[in-house]
């Protein structure tokens, strides 16, 4: 496969509420969009990178001019381009997993949509549905808060998620667990807000029963997550921390995790994805796949991701109108509180051109 023209597309899309967390308050999701053009197919990617460089390093215009200057022509140069063959070409490059990963999701689109498979088949699916989870941000107040829980307990979400903070954590738990009681499926994500010093404040989140407590400490300080578990029953996911699957097998291996967080943006992509998820059934953990306010494009992959046996765990795989009023493609919805797994060749879905059209901010192309 040739790849002959990439089209860096940018684009920015209202949240339908703000969204808070340890790190900001996000309004719109500022994106860019990965378009490669082979003499078959074309494949669309997205990047999940924000527009600051809060969550990871890496940000938007960061990532779209290491495409535009290294990535892209490192892939698009070579007669012949893989899928797999995408991260051995880019592997020079130091860092800069997000702009990879959007890169290999296109040109992962586009081979599968070549060959009329799905994501799904490609990744190796064993489910046609999965169940959602959803991630709510931190309020203003409790009663926002328990507002907020309510709508998406009644709209069928199976697993609830509460961003938290210090000075935002045990009252607000205690207050969910209160109002709909043990049998909800409840955890908390720290993004990185906390330091081993605060574990005993932390171990008072125990006696709720939590699934987990996501990353409560800076990303590289793994062995201090080991010496937390020790003194927390509540299981710790690492999210931040898990940048590839060397870095997986060194946190299990140290006992700084029970359960993973799989974002295949922060990994290098989704074959990369793929590889941390056999590694952490190989070794019994549990995985989930994080959400990073993608469009449907994104969420498309990310649901086939999920599909796999080892995502034992609902994910962030919320439905387009959590964040969305209008996606750039046909809206993702919830049933029963599941999102169905796409099966049409590549992504399964495409941009709506007319929607894609309306939220567009910049397009550049660059041609071979």
């Amino acid at each position: 496969m040739k790849v002959t023209d990439v089209e860096l597309r940018r684009i920015e899309l209202p949240l339908v509420a703000p969204f808070r967390t340890s790190f900001g308050t996000e309004t719109t999701r500022d994106a860019l969009l990965v378009r490669v053009l082979t003499a078959d197919a074309e494949g669309w990617g997205e990047c999940v990178a924000m527009e600051s460089p809060l969550y990871s390093s890496e940000y938007v215009d960061a990532c779209a001019d290491v495409l535009r200057r290294f990535l892209v022509p490192a892939v698009a140069s070579s007669d012949r381009v893989t899928a797999a063959g995408v991260a051995p070409a880019l592997a020079p490059f130091r860092g800069h997993r997000m702009a990879k990963a959007a890169l290999e999701m296109a040109v992962l689109d586009a081979e599968l949509r070549a060959q009329d498979r799905s994501f799904g088949d490609a990744l190796g699916a064993v489910h046609e549905r999965v169940p959602c989870g959803v991630s709510v941000g931190i309020m203003d107040s409790l009663d926002e808060l328990l507002d907020a829980v309510t709508g998406y307990v009644e709209a069928g979400y199976q697993r609830i998620k509460l961003k938290i903070e210090p000075g935002w954590d045990v009252e607000p738990v205690a207050a969910v667990r209160d109002r709909f009681g043990d049998d909800l499926m409840l955890q908390v994500d720290a993004n990185a807000a906390y330091r081993l010093s605060d574990a005993r404040h932390l171990a008072r989140l125990d006696p709720y029963d939590l699934l987990l407590i996501e990353q409560p400490l800076d990303e590289e300080e793994m062995l201090a997550h080991a010496d937390l578990a020790r003194h927390l029953r509540t299981p710790i996911c690492l999210d931040e921390s898990i940048t590839s699957a060397r870095a997986a097998a060194d946190a299990i291996r140290l006992g700084a995790c029970q359960i993973v967080n799989i974002k295949p943006g922060r990994v290098g992509g989704y074959l990369e994805a793929r590889r941390i998820h056999d590694l952490c059934q190989a070794h019994g953990i549990p995985v989930w796949c994080g959400g990073m306010l993608e469009t449907g494009l994104g969420r498309a992959a990310n649901v086939a991701l999920a599909a796999l046996p080892g995502f034992t765990l609902p994910g962030d795989t919320s439905a387009s109108d959590r964040y969305f009023s209008m996606d750039i493609t046909e809206p993702f919805v919830l049933e029963d509180g599941y999102l169905t797994v796409p099966r049409s060749p590549g992504l399964g879905v495409t941009p709506v051109p007319d929607r894609l059209d309306a939220v567009t901010t910049a397009s550049e192309w660059l041609s071979w």
